[in-house]
């Protein structure tokens, strides 16, 4: 009997297996020639991310409207200017500009502005603030100091006093002023360094935030997470631009052609980011000053989808 009964059990056991496999087989054959669902597509522009336009200024002078159309398509949101001359941006009205740029479905975040042998004056800066208020710029960048202006702490310390009254007269046209670096500044120059010693310290920092490039700084031998944790809430910019090789601190900008696009090179953008609210982070813009190829279009393309396909996921 026990035997028997056991055997019933495995019988009508093994019916209902049986009845679940041609279940289980029917519904298989049903969705065997259905394709996989697509994966969902994202819109690059809802990332956010800028480009600074010197990464294609030879297509900038040769085709305004073309340039901007290409970077727009790539999946730029924003843009950073560099191309302000005459109270003219790349050769335009300043509304005329805005209204391109708005077609295409950008907008204007920030202007580096005209770079003379003195730098910025009082003299210019109030009508550099009424033509960048046309384009409704949320910041207007100074980007470099001429080297004649690096020899001594008296020179930075002069520029750093014009660059606070320079962001006064920003803030008064709702512009916030600020400051690109690149690796000079943290050169030693009489026993101090620029960037630490005076940037940092006089530096007002409710009228110039900082512009980190993180390029240059890492090629200083600085390391950007430890700049944020000991200045926070003073980078309100970051200039993503990655680089091919890992080289000793050096402090000149001359012959230099390690750029890479963003996440092509070593720097860890991640381990970067992840600092941002501590930075003060508010704008990510891509920038590459040249290419190895002469391509910049393509750099470009490779920054943006290595950003929203690996690093800002």
């Amino acid at each position: 009997m026990k035997t028997s009964h056991s055997r019933r059990d495995f019988l009508r056991l093994s019916a209902a297996g049986a009845l679940g496999a041609i279940v289980l087989s029917q519904y298989a054959c049903k969705t065997a020639g259905k394709p996989a669902p697509e994966p969902a597509v994202v819109d690059p522009k809802t990332f956010g991310l800028a480009l600074q336009l010197y990464t294609i200024r030879d297509a900038m002078a040769l085709d305004v409207p073309g340039s901007l159309k290409k970077v727009s398509d790539t999946g730029y949101k924003y843009l950073e200017l560099a191309g302000y001359a005459d109270g003219k941006f790349y050769g335009m009205e300043p509304a005329d500009f805005k209204k391109l740029v708005n077609d295409l479905g950008m907008e204007i975040l920030s202007s580096h502005t005209q770079v003379e042998a003195q730098g910025i004056t009082l003299d210019n800066a109030r009508k550099m603030a009424e033509d960048h208020a046309k384009l409704g710029v949320k910041y207007c960048i100074q980007p470099w100091v001429v080297p004649e202006a690096r020899t001594t702490l008296a020179s930075y310390h002069k520029m750093v006093a014009d660059w606070n009254q320079v962001g006064k007269i920003m803030k008064e046209t709702g512009i916030q002023f600020g400051y690109h670096n690149h690796n000079f500044e943290f050169a030693t120059v009489e026993g101090k360094i620029p960037y630490y010693d005076i940037f940092m310290v006089e530096l007002d920092k409710d009228l110039v935030t900082m512009e980190i490039d993180l390029f240059w700084t890492t090629k200083a031998g600085q390391n950007p997470v430890e700049i944020f944790n000991k200045y926070p809430g003073r980078f309100q910019l970051f200039h993503l631009k990655d680089m091919f090789t890992n080289e000793a601190p050096y402090y000149t900008t001359d012959g230099e052609d390690d750029f890479a696009p963003v996440g092509a090179g070593v720097i860890n953008f991640k381990e970067i980011l992840a600092a941002k609210d501590i930075a003060g982070m508010k704008y990510m813009i891509v920038e590459q000053d040249s290419t190895k190829d002469g391509l910049p279009f393509d750099a470009i393309q490779t920054s943006i989808t290595n950003l929203t396909t690996k690093i800002l996921v």
